[in-house]
């Protein structure tokens, strides 16, 4: 993989992404530098004036009329950073430790925050050396971003706090002497610029949002297997239909699921059996993960434009000299755009559920009641049902809104609040929860295709199910079904699935 080139203008979620699972290179823009020279001069020059600027020789929050002695600059920075380090909880993965640095280094380098070009530099030495810092995951209310994740971030980076290094929880000090990476000695203005800013929640969403395109893709590839295992008809995704309601993700959903069943012998084995009509959850299913893609392109726009944003404060403007407060820390824009990726994902789950009970229930299906060869002996897909059940009403829970919360903090001088890390912690649940279901309606639709045999099904969904098979051989008697589910998760994850289908389809046109 080329490196990813840290300019502060062009991070994608795909650059998070294969930073964040696969580890991929991040370089810094050579031109950066200069940059961030620049607004430290003007943070200098204030200092050296003793002008009054918030962070610099103030206080914070509420504290922010409170003048500090320049004495005490330096240790400012040093109790800001330990005192804002009260998260906790359960830290947060690597992937999501390694998309909080990549995303902060990143915005640092924008070249607004007045820190010195070490301060990031050595942020992207850390992820070079896969040396990350233990980042509770309680904390933050999305107002000045994401002040106590940041802050445990921050912590490590002067020899404080704890690192990971190696699979071990280590004290951060020994951590840096291991990596070879010198710990930071902060300057006035640096541990603001570093707590200061949105990089949690938009690390994490974009985390987010990149495996539910993902999973967006295998949930239109599951929707057409149990389409064809139901023996559904393809009438409901005719282009004519989406020409007169041209939302994109419907189009474009139809149009996938037109392709991946075109010359599917099954389909055609019933196509003059008299069938006015599919219910919902297969004739609907383009509009609903249409609409869910239409979401998730808004969100990837908007989570795209915050890992480029100055998300700090004060912020320093060298172009004409001024230094401004502001509130480009508020998360109100990733957090909305985080609640929307997971009604919209959430959702994507609940028609996947939906198809799994019919393909389970013989009334509908035309198949073995709970697909078992021996129905009354053995259960088959029943409780697998169950789960995918239990993960649908789970996500009806996460996926009311964080962003309608508010909660005043810092003696009500931060008197409205975003909640975005939570909305962002939660949107990623719910992509995981749906990733499940998915896994579930590929197995049982896998078995109820078994059930049409000898007829196939189409070049594209018989890849599919042969990736399945090879990883997951049909329920001939009742087992532990847990396994299977992790099983088929790894495919989508690793991606074998999915390529096997794009070969299919490439190879049919």
């Amino acid at each position: 993989m080329e490196p990813i080139v840290l300019t502060g203008e062009n991070l994608t979620v795909r650059d998070v992404a294969d930073a964040a699972a696969r580890r991929r290179e991040a370089r810094i823009d050579p031109e950066a530098r200069g940059r961030m020279e620049k607004s430290r001069a003007l943070v200098e020059a204030a200092i050296a004036e003793r002008r009054v600027v918030y962070g610099v020789d103030t206080g914070f929050g509420d504290l922010a009329d409170t003048l500090i002695d320049e004495k005490d600059l330096a240790a400012l920075q040093r109790n800001l950073v330990r005192s804002h380090a009260a998260g906790v909880g359960p830290p947060l993965d690597d992937r999501a430790t390694r998309a909080i640095l990549l995303a902060k280094a990143n915005s640092l380098l924008k070249g607004y925050d007045g820190v010195r070009f070490e301060i990031p530099a050595t942020i992207v030495a850390c992820l070079a050396r896969d040396l990350l810092p233990v980042i509770p995951s309680i904390g933050s209310v999305g107002a000045s971003g994401d002040l106590a994740p940041l802050a445990h971030l921050s912590l490590a980076l002067v020899g404080e706090g704890e690192v990971r290094w190696e699979g071990k929880r280590i004290a951060a000090a020994e951590g840096l002497r291991r990596a070879g990476v010198p710990p930071l000695v902060l300057r006035p203005k640096e541990g603001l610029g570093l707590i200061n800013g949105t990089q949690g929640i938009s690390g994490i969403l974009a985390l987010a949002v990149h495996d539910m395109e993902i999973t967006r893709e295998h949930a239109l590839i599951a929707a057409a297997l149990s389409a064809d295992a139901l023996h559904g008809t393809d009438d409901a995704f005719d282009p004519a239909l989406f020409r007169v309601r041209p939302h994109p993700g419907g189009a474009r959903a139809a149009r996938r699921l037109r392709a991946l069943l075109a010359g599917s012998a099954i389909r055609e084995s019933h196509r003059l059996i008299p069938k006015t009509q599919d219910a919902y959850s297969i004739r609907c299913a383009p509009v609903v993960i249409g609409a869910a893609g239409d979401v998730l392109e808004d969100v990837r726009r908007t989570v795209e434009i915050e890992l480029n944003s100055a998300t700090g404060n004060p912020l320093c403007f060298a172009e004409d000299g001024r230094i401004l407060s502001g509130g480009n820390f508020h998360g109100e824009p990733v957090a909305l755009a985080a609640d929307f990726l997971a009604i919209a994902a959430s959702e994507v789950g609940n028609i996947a559920e939906r198809r799994v009970a019919r393909l389970v229930d013989p009334k509908v299906s035309g198949l073995p009641p709970f697909l078992a060869r021996d129905p009354g002996l053995h259960s088959g897909y029943m409780v697998a049902q169950y789960t995918a059940a239990a993960l649908a009403s789970e996500n009806k829970v996460l996926s009311h809104p964080a962003s309608v919360d508010s909660i005043p903090t810092s003696a009500g001088q931060e008197d409205h609040v975003s909640m975005g890390f939570h909305a962002a912690r939660k949107a990623r649940e719910v992509v995981e929860n749906v990733k499940r279901i998915v896994a579930i309606e590929f197995l049982a639709a896998s078995e109820g295709i078994g059930f049409r045999r000898p007829v196939r099904s189409s070049r594209a969904l018989e890849a599919a199910v042969e990736a399945i098979r090879e990883a997951v051989p049909p329920v001939a008697e009742d087992r532990a079904l847990g396994r299977d589910i992790e099983r088929v998760v790894r495919l989508m994850d690793e991606g074998s699935l999915l390529e096997r289908v794009e070969r299919a389809l490439s190879a049919g046109e």
